[in-house]
Order: structure tokens, then C-alpha cells, then sequence
């Protein structure tokens, strides 16, 4: 059986949606963030990175979300919510699925935790600023007749922006992108990702 080794408040909520979108019966382990909202060092034990997601699948330990979500799409899921193999879409999917991460996260996160700390120095709110524009008018546009990133279906790529968008949404980055933050209520509105949130725990800590 998976076993998932989840921290709550992290990425870690994205692999919950998926394995109860495909109703896959899982362990889930929880651990709970320390007062500096850090990992605790029990997950150091399970993955070097000491972070979240984990995944444990017999002899084989994954990190890294995107690889997890892959990983379990293509071994448990007869891959529901990936495009044919060698097909444009899938290559296009791929794309989309590697961006939240690798480009997107870095504006959004930097304009969050400055907000949370009073501000950014006037030289790195220049470059963040049309960074995070340009990430939502990317997103934005990907999305366009929608509901979902590839079209009518909800894919991995999907399970994995609604976390950064939902930090967007926190620091307010969503009031001049209308798109997006209905793409948002849309993700979260789906049965499963509720489920994941009732099991794991809200996406975000509540707002003070």
C-alpha cells in the first residue's frame, strides 16, 4: 500500500487530491509544522530534504510533488489524469505540470513572504511585480474557455497549480485576475479536493 507522509500547510495536500480522486487506498502520515512554521525532524528520517510530499511505494521513496502526482498517474491510476503518452497535449501537459514549480512559484512566494514581512526592497518588488503579472496573464490565458488547463478535464497539471495560486490568492494577487480566481473556486470546489482538505487540512493557515 502508498504511504504518504504529509505536512500540513504544504504542497503535500496536492497528492491527497489526486489519490482520492482515484479513490486509492493509502496510509497517511501526518506531521505538524514547528512555531517557525518549519518542517519538524522527523521528516529528515523518511527523505534527506526533510520536506513534504513523501511518497513510500514498497522499496521506492519519491519526493517532489510533480514527480509523486506523475508517479501515481501513470503506476495506480491507468493515467486518468495524464495525456496519451508521446501525444502534443502530453508534451504540452508536461509543460504546464514542470511551470508552477520551476517558474511560477518564484514571483508569487516572494511577493507573499514580503507582504508577511512588511515589503520587499524597492529593487526586488521592481522585478517580482511584472514577474507576477506576467505568471497570472500566463496562467490566465492557459486556462481561457476552460474549466481546466488541457480543456474539460482536470489533470495533473491542474492538482498542481492550485497550491501556488492559492498562496497568490492569500497575499490578494487574484483581485486583478478575475480568470484565475475562478479557475481557483473551480479546483477547489471539486469533491475530491475537499475530501483532501477535510483529511489533511486546509491549503492555507487561517489568516490573521
Amino acid at each position: 500500500m502508498l504511504t504518504l507522509h504529509h505536512l500540513n500547510f504544504s504542497r503535500s495536500i496536492r497528492v491527497i487530491w489526486l489519490l482520492e480522486e482515484l479513490g486509492i487506498e493509502y496510509d497517511l502520515v501526518k506531521y505538524e509544522r514547528d512555531a517557525n512554521f518549519r518542517a519538524p525532524s522527523e521528516l529528515k528520517a523518511i527523505h534527506p530534504l526533510g520536506k513534504a510530499p513523501v511518497l513510500v511505494d514498497g522499496d521506492l521513496t519519491l519526493a517532489e510533488s510533480a514527480s509523486i502526482l506523475a508517479y501515481i498517474d501513470d503506476r495506480h491510476g491507468d493515467r486518468r489524469f495524464s495525456p496519451p503518452v508521446g501525444s502534443d497535449p502530453a508534451a504540452l501537459h508536461d509543460e504546464w505540470l514542470q511551470y508552477v514549480e520551476s517558474s511560477a512559484s518564484l514571483p508569487i512566494m516572494m511577493t507573499s513572504l514580503g507582504k508577511r514581512m512588511g515589503g520587499l526592497p524597492d529593487g526586488l518588488a521592481k522585478f517580482t511585480g511584472p514577474e507576477v503579472t506576467k505568471t497570472l496573464d500566463y496562467i490566465a490565458a492557459g486556462v481561457g474557455e476552460g474549466p481546466y488547463l488541457m480543456g474539460d478535464a482536470l489533470m495533473l497539471a491542474d492538482i498542481q497549480m492550485c497550491y501556488i495560486l492559492a498562496i497568490a490568492e492569500g497575499a490578494g494577487l487574484l483581485t486583478a485576475h478575475p480568470a484565475v480566481s475562478a479557475y481557483l473556486d473551480r479546483l477547489k470546489a471539486r469533491p475530491a479536493f475537499v475530501a483532501a482538505t477535510e483529511i489533511g487540512g486546509p491549503l492555507m493557515p487561517p489568516r490573521r
